[in-house]
């Protein structure tokens, strides 16, 4: 066989390798997304318009959260926010306006003392959909019914599910079980 051909065939199987070795590692890399951020996943993707640039701005968000100092509560400070929350409960029969905004900051509140900063509305759902992406849509429709309250186009009923709503992340965020694993982002994103 001529040394040409040879070479060209040896050239073709290195190109081909490496064309699936980035297909493979590719597919991982979707795949590890999609089980990490789940619907948010989905979310991404249509938001930006193709699954390449949606799994670059997921990549990202990993990324940024991986650099924030989570921690667990302490559990006094987990009785005084439980607390604290059944009070803003009681609170919502007779002033459900006044408790939706209380359950927001006291939400807020939490992030913080865990360690998520707490600036804009935006950033803080996308840092939270990284350890809690099935319940940041909860959050955001909270939010949105806060948005709507403002200009009178929510009913007490709104007002109710975003209790709801904020509560699930509320309850999450003082789990201590999930507390400590949270602090453990980077061996999750290894397995």
């Amino acid at each position: 066989m001529d040394t040409r051909i040879l070479i060209a065939i040896i050239v073709a199987a290195f190109a081909l390798f490496i064309v699936a070795a980035i297909i493979i590692t590719r597919q991982r890399k979707r795949k590890h997304l999609k089980q990490q951020f789940g619907p948010e996943y989905d979310r991404a993707v249509e938001q930006h318009g193709d699954a390449r640039h949606a799994e670059t701005v997921l990549i990202d968000r990993e990324k940024r959260v991986e650099k924030f100092a989570l921690r667990p509560l302490t559990p006094s400070d987990r009785e005084r926010y439980a607390e604290d929350w059944a009070a803003i409960q009681r609170r919502f029969v007779d002033d459900p306006s006044s408790a939706v905004n209380q359950a927001d900051t006291l939400v807020n509140t939490v992030l913080a003392a865990r360690g998520y900063p707490v600036s804009d509305f935006d950033q803080r759902a996308a840092d939270i959909s990284v350890n809690y992406p099935s319940l940041v849509q909860n959050y955001r429709s909270a939010r949105e019914v806060i948005q709507r309250h403002t200009q009178s186009q929510s009913s007490t009923e709104d007002l109710r599910l975003a209790m709801v709503n904020f509560r699930s992340l509320f309850d999450e965020l003082l789990d201590t079980s999930k507390s400590q694993k949270v602090g453990a982002s980077h061996e999750r994103l290894a397995s």
